[in-house]
């Protein structure tokens, strides 16, 4: 018999994503909502990953997105309704999840 590795098909969950940036990159203080969408994602860190993607590719970028390429100290909110809500920044290590006082 071969040895088969058995996929588990997961579900996509719809999210939605708030993505706050600093007018100033690199500033800690002052982060305000620069764009808002829904995505499907299997988990966070899909919708993590999704995200930087779409925000940092010129030709993938939403045509009504005029904040900067997703970097370094930004901040994103995926809001699951009943399911919770989450923060993570941006660090050079990857996402971190943060409390909601950083987003002031």
């Amino acid at each position: 018999m071969k040895d088969q590795l058995l996929m588990v098909k997961r579900k996509l969950r719809m999210m939605d994503i708030s993505i706050f940036q600093t007018q100033v990159s690199g500033d800690t203080k002052g982060y305000k909502l620069v764009y808002s969408f829904k995505t499907e994602a299997k988990d966070h860190q899909d919708a993590l990953e999704k995200t930087f993607r779409l925000f940092n590719v010129h030709d993938t970028v939403p045509a009504d997105y005029t904040a900067r390429f997703i970097q370094t100290g930004d901040i994103l909110f995926i809001d699951e309704g009943r399911r919770g809500q989450e923060y993570y920044r941006l660090h050079s290590g990857g996402w971190k999840k943060i409390n909601r006082i950083h987003v002031r």
